[in-house]
């Protein structure tokens, strides 16, 4: 039997999985001090982040299941088969570069400090391309081009650092490639799909000797958790982008990663 107290820690978790992944603050940084305030760390709990993933990808495939319905039945057409090419484009560099870095990536880059530092400078980073004037080329993520793609793509590997933050790196690429704030956020959340699913399953696939049939209700509930939570922030979030840039989100990011370091070192 689960005890009470573990099963709260898995909701803490999915909901701070499921409220960071797609917002440009990095899950990975939060995850990692969270863990470390609940002394929720280990295997076990590496593993479960892992799991939680998969939540809050079903969050966003959740919110866009209209569209990806319409666009999986219309690859007939020029226009569709393009965006299906493009998110292909944008995944591709990421995917390519990460399996071959992923066991680096895993044995020194993932360290509350480096992540610390890696939030401090993607907040400046923000706040320096929110201060510049980018002209907009993409008003819908079906005008997207081939070139902005890969630019998107290119951004995207700067997340496999630690702390970047797969959401920030990809808006913040795509509004220095020409697209708009919605059109940004949008591609975002459609590359997060095959972006973070493949990384996932390969996690899980890795670490598949940790998986424990006792484990089941722990996992569950975190995953359930961390669905429900992306659900929510991909709606707000949509709706926030549309009114507002992004400089909120360089100060936190500045704050938090400086805590964090104060907190770590």
């Amino acid at each position: 039997m689960i005890e009470w107290w573990l099963l709260l820690k898995a909701v803490i978790m999915g909901i701070v999985e499921g409220l960071t992944e797609f917002l440009p603050i990095s899950s990975t940084g939060h995850l990692i001090v969270i863990g470390e305030l609940l002394n929720f760390t280990g295997e076990r709990a590496k593993t479960f982040e892992i799991f939680i993933q998969l939540g809050a990808i079903l969050g966003v495939m959740w919110h866009y299941r209209a569209k990806i319905a319409h666009l999986t039945t219309r690859l007939h057409t020029p226009k569709t088969r393009r965006f299906a090419l493009n998110v292909l484009i944008a995944f591709l560099p990421a995917a390519v570069v990460g399996l071959a870095a992923h066991r680096y990536i895993k044995d020194y880059l993932f360290d509350p400090r480096t992540v610390a530092v890696a939030l401090i400078v993607g907040g400046f980073v923000i706040l320096w391309i929110e201060r510049m004037s980018f002209k907009v080329r993409a008003q819908a993520v079906e005008d997207i081009s081939t070139a902005q793609a890969f630019k998107v793509g290119i951004a995207q590997m700067c997340a496999l650092f630690p702390g970047v933050s797969r959401a920030g790196a990809t808006i913040m690429g795509g509004l220095v490639a020409g697209l708009s704030r919605t059109t940004a956020t949008e591609f975002s959340f459609f590359l997060a799909m095959p972006t973070m699913l493949a990384a996932t399953l390969y996690d899980l696939y890795a670490n598949r000797n940790a998986l424990m049939p006792g484990d089941a209700m722990l996992f569950g509930v975190g995953f359930l958790t961390a669905f429900v939570a992306a659900v929510v922030v991909v709606r707000l979030f949509l709706q926030y982008v549309a009114r507002h840039n992004f400089t909120f989100f360089a100060y936190y990011r500045i704050v938090f990663g400086t805590l964090v370091l104060l907190y770590f070192l």
